[in-house]
């Protein structure tokens, strides 16, 4: 009678533990197709303790033996409070806002109700017909070719990631431009890479400058530090200077953040470093969903020992994001006015670039931003224009 006892108990662990893997089964589907992976060790330890404490129940166990129930339940307690450190700490980190999470890019869509374009006070002297040129560029100068469009395109929907007027990273519209698929991109200037990339396909890239904008460097609200000199900086990317003591802030290690590989910020980065070595960028895994991990760099995180950088008119006029404050460089804040006067020491041009000299109505576009309306528009829409910085 007892070996039957025995044998039922033995058949309902099974079951137990047929059921167990199987809604745990269920369970880790739904977090690595989420991207949640961090909590797959805390799902299989709890599924593995329950079932262990269901086992142990089943067989008397811990019949009348208070001192076996605390060890099992003590270990336990140990084995998911380690395993619920990163879901933790992964839910607290989510809560630190990015720089570019606000940015909504349809409110610059071309001919859509209540956008946020600039407007000339009159009507342009140019109207470009079929075949539209077909722009992409960096989400940074979207506002500006956006506006473009409006003045010189025929009007009807231009969405902002299939249409003749796209926008994208730097990268990708390097990329674009470069294998024929749009006809001119509005970014800051190439890297080497992508100098190479089109020389590699035969085509030599064309700068057209069309305006000037302030390469900044921005840190969170409550750090006490305002203005870096460019040497600071610069240490500070090399990896020489590591805390925030070290210029005059809390002591507190310095997060320094970086931008992808060939992105226009990270560009004007490796610029202003010139022979200093740049120190390698803090990545970190990404989830793809269905448990597929990538390691990229790390999107900027706005700690309170954080640095970043971007350009000056995606922070002020797109982001507008108050938990962060630009820093002075060499004692000089980036404005549109130091920026045209040439104070603020990390000012650069940007560019229409186009796949060898262009021509037709590329060219025509170009020509007319190079006008005083393509200028006066440059201008009004927030960004520097070519004419007033000289």
């Amino acid at each position: 009678m007892e070996n039957k006892s025995y044998l039922g108990k033995i058949v309902i662990s099974i079951f137990v533990l047929l059921t167990v893997c199987f809604f745990t089964f269920i369970l880790l589907f739904f977090v690595a197709f989420s991207g949640k992976i961090h909590y797959i060790p805390l799902v299989v330890s709890a599924a593995v303790i329950l079932y262990i404490g269901f086992v142990l129940v089943i067989f008397d166990v811990f019949y009348k033996n208070s001192k076996r129930i605390k060890i099992f339940w003590s270990i336990a307690g140990i084995v998911l409070v380690i395993t619920s450190i990163q879901p933790i700490y992964k839910w607290f980190d989510g809560r630190v806002p990015t720089v570019d999470a606000e940015v909504n890019i349809y409110q610059y869509e071309p001919f859509t109700d209540q956008n946020k374009l600039v407007q000339l006070d009159k009507k342009p002297s140019l109207k470009i017909e079929e075949p539209l040129p077909k722009m992409d560029g960096a989400t940074a100068l979207y506002p500006l070719y956006a506006a473009i469009t409006e003045h010189l395109y025929p009007e009807r929907e231009y969405n902002p990631y299939k249409s003749e007027v796209m926008v994208n990273q730097t990268h990708e519209a390097y990329t674009n431009l470069i294998f024929g698929n749009t006809n001119m991109i509005f970014v800051a200037g190439p890297s080497d890479s992508q100098i190479h990339q089109a020389e590699q396909q035969g085509i030599k890239l064309h700068l057209t400058p069309i305006g000037k904008e302030a390469f900044v460097f921005f840190v969170n609200s409550k750090n006490k530090v305002d203005r870096l000199s460019l040497e600071q900086i610069k240490g500070i990317y090399a990896g020489e200077i590591t805390n925030w003591s070290e210029v005059g802030g809390q002591d507190d290690a310095i997060r320094a953040f970086q931008r992808p590989e060939d992105s226009g910020s990270q560009t004007a980065l490796q610029r202003l470093m010139g022979d200093k070595p740049l120190m390698e960028a803090p990545t970190e895994d990404i989830a793809t969903g269905m448990g597929g991990i990538i390691n990229e760099v790390s999107q900027y995180k706005n700690y309170k020992n954080a640095i970043g950088y971007t350009f000056r008119y995606y922070s002020n006029e797109m982001v507008k994001n108050k938990e962060i404050k630009l820093l002075e460089i060499d004692g000089v804040a980036p404005t549109r006015e130091t920026i045209r006067n040439n104070a603020y020491p990390i000012a650069s041009e940007f560019y229409i670039v186009t796949a060898g000299e262009p021509t037709g109505n590329v060219k025509q576009v170009i020509d007319w931003v190079l006008s005083d309306e393509g200028q006066a528009l440059v201008e009004k829409a927030g960004y520097v224009s070519l004419k007033s910085a000289e």
